[in-house]
């Protein structure tokens, strides 16, 4: 029987660099994976894969170009869902062969099949073909992910009514949809959708959706999946779905009905933990299918960890992957510094897409925090009109005592690459000023930073003419 200083169960970001995290210090460790799941949820099914057919689909519609080009400017006029997945497929491909060769390099072991506890410190590995193989460990780390959550009264076809896995297989580009939920992952596939031309409609229960995120920037978002024809039913829930031959028509509680060609479900996420027999380690998952853990990622079993989607909020690839690192280094005592989770960006990939890093309005608002407010829109840069984008934004919020950066929120074009920027800033304890007296590369989108600080500063240097607080360079350099 194998033994292992670490086995992790699952290959996503979080397995992934959990594994090689303890390789790399010298420690013997080894992934546990289903054959045809290498790289997990996030390359074959979630994150890689969207991504990948939001790519495609603004490369092809020519949706960016539009604002140069004209309205009726596309790449390619009959877009084919051959035409979205060959790119999906192709980059799925190379980023499983990325991730086979990291772990080879670092020597960790790839075992494939499904794996179970058997005990605290064993697991069983039942392979395709039947076989069962059992390994011993002194520490794992469950990094298992999620997988849609499917109502019991849904009848999932794959074809009229599909999850977010599914909508990736689809044999055609539906003429009509209709997305149930509001969430992160609905909005980001009615956006996409909405630019090939499919007519959306998005039903929420809630009264407005993505609540975490700044409102204006929802609002700006909502305004332009409405130029592209997405109808918004807030308030609403769906009491039923009809299918017939000729598509789905979709019942609302308040007696609407919807007619489209496919219906997705997007109702959330649910934890891969209930073929792991969890209790057998001496774990038990809660009704999501998530694991409780410590500030270490230490599960209720001192040498067990979980990481990743499967312990719940933020569920990004991103967090993921610094979660396993940090588990891998707490099993065996490595030192690792202090992390600031509320400076841990979060990217929404709608069409445009939205990145933010901090507090909110509304939040700072609820505390009584003072703060000031600087805008830089892409119209007034010169390489957003070199762009054509003209309705991106990027937003400062700034603490109207000590100057220090309370939030940066970017709309538009490339706004999760521009948010680290402010990250950067915000992590080293920067001030607005140091934005004001910055020098960025001229045309770019990073300029709006220099803007955006301008703008606050001049709002807080009118403040401090009328109170007459404050000296010149306390007030900035501009």
């Amino acid at each position: 029987m194998d033994h292992y200083d670490l086995v992790v169960i699952g290959s996503g970001p979080a397995g992934q660099k959990a594994a090689i995290a303890a390789a790399k210090l010298g420690k013997r460790a080894a992934v546990i994976e289903r054959r045809n799941m290498v790289g997990g949820v996030c390359i074959n099914t979630g994150t890689i894969p969207s991504k990948t057919l939001r790519e495609a689909v603004l490369y092809l519609t020519g949706l960016n170009q539009r604002e140069l080009y004209g309205q009726s400017y596309r790449l390619k006029t009959d877009i084919t869902v051959g035409d979205l997945s060959a790119r999906t497929a192709h980059v799925v491909g190379r980023e499983i062969d990325v991730i086979q060769n990291q772990l080879s390099r670092n020597r960790v072991a790839l075992l494939l099949g499904s794996a179970a506890f058997i005990g605290p410190n064993e697991i069983e590995i039942t392979t395709g073909d039947g076989d069962h193989k059992n390994v011993t460990f002194d520490h794992a780390v469950i990094a298992v992910g999620t997988r849609p959550a499917r109502p019991d009264t849904v009848e999932f076809d794959g074809v009229t009514i599909v999850d977010s896995d599914q909508i990736l297989g689809m044999d055609r580009v539906p003429t009509s949809m209709v997305v149930v939920g509001a969430g992160v992952i609905g909005i980001e596939y009615a956006s996409m959708f909405a630019a090939l031309g499919t007519k959306v409609t998005v039903v929420e229960q809630r009264s407005s959706m993505l609540d975490f995120c700044d409102r204006e920037v929802v609002e700006a978002l909502q305004y332009q999946m409405r130029d592209r024809g997405v109808t918004f039913r807030f308030g609403e829930s769906v009491q039923m779905v009809e299918k017939h031959k000729s598509g789905s028509v979709t019942v609302l509680a308040s007696g609407k009905k919807i007619p489209s060609d496919t219906v997705l479900y997007s109702a959330g996420r649910q934890g891969v933990t209930d073929e792991l027999n969890v209790a057998a380690a001496g774990l038990e998952a809660d009704k999501r299918g998530r694991l409780t853990v410590d500030g270490s990622f230490r599960t209720t079993v001192s040498h067990i960890y979980a990481v990743g989607d499967v312990i719940g909020f933020p569920a990004l690839a991103a967090t993921a992957m610094e979660q396993g690192r940090r588990a891998a280094y707490d099993a065996f005592g490595e030192p690792v510094g202090e992390t600031d989770s509320s400076k841990h960006p979060i990217g929404i990939y709608s069409i445009p897409e939205i990145s933010y890093v901090g507090k909110t309005e509304d939040q700072l608002t609820a505390a009584n925090v003072p703060f000031e407010v600087g805008v830089a829109r892409y119209r007034e840069l010169a390489r957003g009109t070199i762009m054509g984008d003209a309705y991106g934004m990027l937003k400062l919020l700034v603490d109207a005592q000590d100057r220090s950066i309370l939030g940066v929120h970017v709309f538009g074009s490339n706004a999760a690459e521009l948010v680290h920027i402010g990250q950067t800033v915000m992590g080293c304890g920067g001030t607005i000023d140091y934005l004001v007296d910055a020098v960025f590369n001229y045309p770019t989108l990073a300029e709006g930073y220099k803007v955006a600080a301008l703008d606050a500063v001049n709002k807080m240097r009118a403040i401090a003419r009328v109170t007459g607080v404050g000296n010149g360079y306390e007030l900035g350099a501009e």
